[in-house]
């Protein structure tokens, strides 16, 4: 059976996917034995891209995630779409497990499918892991940040205002209160002192890879760097924040 993601997840966000069950069994069982697609011998990201399947924007935005020091924009209509088909496959596959006309080659077939839906969960959980990761060590900053909050959605908001306010309150009862009133807050930013509110370190190496020719950027000590499709870079993560941001470039 072919489980490539451009097939997986075809008919996702068209309507009537529920209607769709009957195709997809039906292309389930007439599904080839073999999969003798030839490899290319080129890198992948070198290929000409024909559009991004909702699975391989989920693995871009994640890559991203993990790799970006700042937390990025929510992908929460992405996210809902793929759980949505998620749900929709995974109905379908125990259907046709509990059909007794199924042959053992269609239950290897549908093993398969089964592999493929757990991949995608485990995608999914680590990218929302991560998010809440980074959500729960920058809570303070977000909270005093209007921009980065429009980034987050809105129970990312509240759960990052709740869990400052659990933190300022354990760190008040365990040891501010004891301290002179002038040293009970979390926010002085006395001089040659670092700020006692964590925030993104943009000045972080990461790997970024051009999914297209950019315009030159600017690196630190002044010189242009000219990146272009298939090019991987090592630069500070403010250098090509903006590039991320706009889907020109990805973290690798």
């Amino acid at each position: 059976m072919d489980i490539d993601d451009d097939d997986f997840f075809t008919n996702l966000d068209r309507p009537g996917r529920a209607a769709n069950n009957n195709a997809f069994q039906e292309r389930l069982r007439q599904a080839p034995r073999d999969d003798d697609a030839e490899i290319p011998d080129v890198p992948p990201f070198m290929l000409e891209e024909e559009g991004e399947t909702p699975l391989q924007q989920l693995i871009r935005h994640w890559m991203n995630e993990r790799h970006s020091p700042d937390i990025l924009p929510n992908e929460g209509e992405l996210l809902a779409g793929l759980l949505d088909h998620i749900r929709s496959q995974s109905e379908t596959v125990q259907l046709l497990r509990t059909d007794p006309s199924s042959s053992e080659e269609e239950h290897f077939r549908i093993m398969l499918v089964q592999t493929e839906v757990e991949r995608v969960k485990f995608i999914v959980r680590s990218y929302l892991r991560t998010r809440l990761f980074k959500i729960e060590k920058f809570a303070r900053y977000i909270m005093t940040n209007s921009e980065v909050q429009q980034r987050l959605s809105e129970s990312e908001v509240e759960h990052a205002r709740r869990f400052a306010r659990l933190t300022d309150q354990h760190f008040y009862h365990s040891v501010l209160q004891s301290l002179p009133d002038t040293q009970q807050t979390l926010d002085d930013q006395p001089p040659f002192v670092p700020s006692m509110v964590t925030e993104p370190d943009k000045a972080r190496a990461v790997f970024v890879l051009a999914r297209q020719d950019c315009p030159p950027v600017r690196l630190p000590d002044g010189t242009a760097l000219d990146m272009r499709k298939g090019h991987i870079s090592l630069t500070p993560y403010s250098v090509v924040e903006q590039l991320i941001a706009r889907g020109e470039a990805e973290l690798v």
